[in-house]
């Protein structure tokens, strides 16, 4: 186990190429984290497990939008816990319409891994790009 910083570990799933990222996610995924995106977005749900929550939210994601990106512009430390702040930018392959978004995401990380994350995010304006 390396002595990384629970802000180090996430802001390693933000900040470099899309690839380097999503690596950087799945090393970090406790066996039985759950990942909760929020009620009324469009993948909404809590998956368990680094590939229900691949198959079930980043797949769906990758395959649906061009250049999906959650830009943080903030993160909160408070012990095992890590707020990102930040704005989701994409566009909607289905209708071309592109959308800003603000989110909040909530980790819960235990010995270097996060065992928990929370989506907050504004819905409203997903469902807009994605409606013909």
């Amino acid at each position: 186990m390396t002595n990384r910083s629970n802000l180090d570990i996430v802001r390693a799933t933000y900040e470099g190429k899309s690839e380097d990222n999503g690596r950087n996610l799945l090393a970090a995924l406790a066996p039985d984290a759950e990942w909760t995106e929020a009620a009324g977005f469009p993948y909404a749900g809590t998956y368990v497990g680094p590939q229900a929550i691949v198959e079930n939210v980043f797949q769906r994601l990758g395959g649906e939008w061009d250049g999906y990106r959650a830009a943080v512009d903030h993160y909160y430390v408070d012990g095992d816990n890590v707020v990102a702040q930040g704005f989701y930018h994409g566009t909607y392959r289905a209708t071309g319409k592109s959308f800003t978004a603000s989110f909040a995401h909530v980790y819960t990380l235990k010995d270097g891994k996060i065992v928990k994350f929370e989506q907050i995010v504004d819905s409203a304006k997903v469902w807009e790009a994605m409606r013909p």
